[in-house]
């Protein structure tokens, strides 16, 4: 009940404060032209718009890759709220990136492609996981963790390509642990993703997503791709612990410093698709759904804070498959929905 007030209360702020030269345009024409431009035109914005989607691709079709679920949490699920006391603010610096700060970890550089399915939960968690690990092992275990394997055998994790919650996820990882898994025909990992990738945005050698409709959620097989050196219970990396994370700035600045990226949820808006550069902060009025992402550091551009953050729509979306967004006030509801857990270490 209490995140039903919550959503319905940041909704109607979002329409009080909605820019009036977008109304016209976000029903169904917020991939136009006219719409990239009128973004463009707002003078106080401090993100660029431009073509990221080919103007064919239809609202249901995005809204299918808007995956998370957390904003309907199913009640029984909970985990603890870490909140670290006494942090040194002296020691946070002002900009932070853990590309450089764990150079070895090249699972932390790497920006993957959900393809054709809302399993954006699922990318968040394992992309997340896999910097940990390696982090954690000081890069000597640099695995790229299996969204596969959460998508397709985390029932209580929610609908598969149909949308999930970054909760159980973490939960599940550390209770039945997940296997190695790359991209798109990756024969070197015990379960890769099965689900091609496509051309989610311009014109490109793939095939057009929108073609090929949403994707059904791949079968749980728990079992390695042939010719893999390890059986599936011997290739499990498990979680020791999974928790929230305090929406204080702070907190998680901290915990991102001290223990690797985390996975956070946030409503989408019709202007965040069309982003190119920049600290994104909304303009718009049309939310769409929710989407999870990895957030890998921060920093301040032109005067303005942000989160450094890596989305799943592949490299050709966005500062290469990268995006800031407005860090210190909640925007779009990022730091409210933090989550990370350590791994488990033989």
């Amino acid at each position: 009940m209490f995140r039903s007030i919550i959503l319905i209360l940041a909704t109607l702020v979002s329409i009080t404060f909605a820019r009036p030269e977008l109304k016209s345009l976000e029903t169904d024409e917020f991939l136009s032209d006219e719409y990239i431009q009128s973004l463009n035109e707002i003078k106080d914005s401090t993100w660029k718009a431009g073509r990221n989607f080919n103007k064919h691709i239809t609202k249901e079709y995005i809204r299918g890759m808007l995956g998370s679920l957390d904003q309907e949490l199913p009640l029984q699920t909970e985990l603890p709220t870490k909140y670290v006391a006494n942090i040194d603010m002296a020691k946070i610096p002002e900009s932070f990136d853990a590309r450089q700060q764990w150079p070895n970890c090249k699972v932390i550089k790497t920006i993957r492609d959900q393809g054709a399915c809302g399993s954006c939960w699922a990318f968040g968690a394992a992309e997340a996981i896999s910097d940990r690990i390696c982090i954690a092992t000081n890069g000597t275990v640099d695995v790229m963790i299996s969204a596969e394997d959460l998508l397709s055998c985390c029932d209580e994790c929610g609908y598969g390509c149909s949308g999930g919650w970054s909760l159980p996820a973490w939960s599940y990882w550390v209770q039945e642990g997940l296997v190695s898994g790359g991209l798109f025909e990756d024969d070197k990992t015990c379960r890769p993703y099965t689900i091609p990738p496509c051309e989610h945005h311009t014109q490109g050698p793939r095939p057009q997503c929108s073609a090929q409709g949403n994707a059904d959620t791949p079968n749980c097989k728990q079992q390695c791709v042939a010719g893999y050196s390890r059986s599936y219970e011997q290739d499990k990396h498990r979680g020791k612990s999974a928790y929230r994370v305090s929406s204080i700035v702070s907190q998680i600045q901290h915990e991102i410093m001290t223990n690797g990226p985390v996975e956070s949820g946030f409503s989408v808006y019709a202007d965040f698709v069309n982003y190119k550069s920049g600290v994104y902060k909304r303009h718009s009025v049309q939310a769409l759904g929710g989407h999870a992402i990895k957030i890998l550091g921060w920093g301040v551009e032109n005067g303005t804070p942000y989160w450094l953050c890596a989305n799943s729509w592949n490299s050709d979306w966005g500062e290469n498959g990268f995006f800031k967004i407005y860090r210190g006030d909640n925007e779009c509801g990022i730091e409210g929905s933090v989550v990370a857990g350590m791994p488990k270490i033989n």
